[in-house]
């Protein structure tokens, strides 16, 4: 039986692996998609290269691969030589958007269907007028009021409403940016989702036709994931959308100052619907600046009338050496500050 010919991408992996047999595969997949970022789509995407030719992608891959050379045969002993009990340890990584991903258009707290045209529409042109190649959609773009656990309006939306026009903002958001990478970020809001899942249809948990990104069509509008509470990075920057920390990131500053407090990394966030900025130097003199970004949904809702809220939304030009620039943007009166 002749061998399989090994795509340009397992013929990268391949070689790393033979030269660094024993390294951490993260390690090795930062090291090829840095220098391959043309070959590989993202550092996740690498990473499952480096994991399937360890045979790191469960029982099934081992059994299907036709070149086991990577594989490590582990003994049991030599994992576990105490027999501690299995683990259901989950490993935490950030998600690295892409490389090429250098003008992007930051898209905080939605809320469809509460959504405000105006600010909303401001914030699509002001993308247009920069033309961003990246979309960040960080959180809550969806309200789920239906599926919220508070006392719910009987006049209010239906879930299914919600959903379409959900589906209609992003079409309308990959009409206007056809050649753009989108990213959608999980919020507290999308969580309602999952959450009425496990208590309302657990059975419905593990069937994929129900998942948050079969219902708003991903596949078919080329919008990738970030799901699992987990960190973005976009260049040195990190992205959040605000609810990782619990309550824990409340300040009574500003929330850029919580965010600061908690991370203690540059970073922006959304969640808490308010501009603000907050910068600090290390001991060593290195400034590290939070920011948070404003929301684009309507301002004064029945729960919550009074309120620091503000619109606004974020633009963040980023170099070849992941250095960054975040310009944080108010909208006042229909206008952009």
């Amino acid at each position: 039986m002749t061998k399989k010919k090994k795509t340009i991408k397992g013929e990268i992996v391949d070689q790393v692996l033979t030269d660094f047999p024993n390294t951490p595969s993260l390690t090795l997949a930062k090291k090829i998609y840095k220098k391959n970022p043309e070959v590989f789509t993202s550092l996740d995407d690498a990473r499952s290269m480096v994991r399937y030719y360890r045979g790191a992608m469960g029982n099934k891959n081992r059994k299907n691969m036709t070149d086991k050379s990577h594989i490590k045969k582990f003994t049991k002993e030599s994992l576990n030589p105490f027999g501690l009990p299995p683990s259901d340890e989950a490993e935490y990584l950030p998600y690295y958007l892409r490389k090429e991903s250098n003008k992007v258009l930051c898209l905080y707290d939605v809320h469809v269907p509460y959504h405000n045209v105006e600010a909303l529409t401001k914030a699509i042109q002001y993308g247009k007028d920069k033309e961003v190649n990246t979309i960040f959609i960080g959180g809550d773009f969806l309200d789920f009021y239906g599926l919220s656990t508070f006392e719910k309006d009987p006049r209010k939306r239906r879930f299914s409403q919600e959903l379409e026009d959900g589906r209609e903002v992003l079409r309308i958001l990959r009409r206007e940016f056809p050649k753009a990478y989108i990213y959608y970020m999980i919020g507290n809001h999308e969580e309602r989702y999952e959450r009425y899942l496990r208590v309302k249809a657990p059975e419905l948990l593990d069937c994929s036709d129900f998942k948050v990104e079969v219902l708003l069509r991903f596949v078919d509008l080329r919008i990738e994931l970030i799901d699992g509470k987990r960190i973005a990075k976009l260049g040195k920057l990190s992205l959040v959308h605000g609810h990782e920390f619990g309550r824990q990131l409340f300040s009574p500053v500003n929330p850029a100052r919580g965010l600061y407090m908690k991370g203690k990394e540059s970073a922006i966030c959304g969640h808490h619907h308010q501009t603000s900025e907050h910068s600090e130097p290390s001991m060593s003199g290195d400034l590290k600046t939070t920011w948070s970004v404003g929301c684009l949904c309507e301002l004064h809702p029945d729960y919550r009338p009074i309120n620091k809220w503000n619109h606004g939304f974020a633009y963040i030009e980023v170099d070849e050496d992941g250095n960054y620039r975040v310009h944080d943007h108010k909208i006042i009166n229909n206008k952009i500050y």
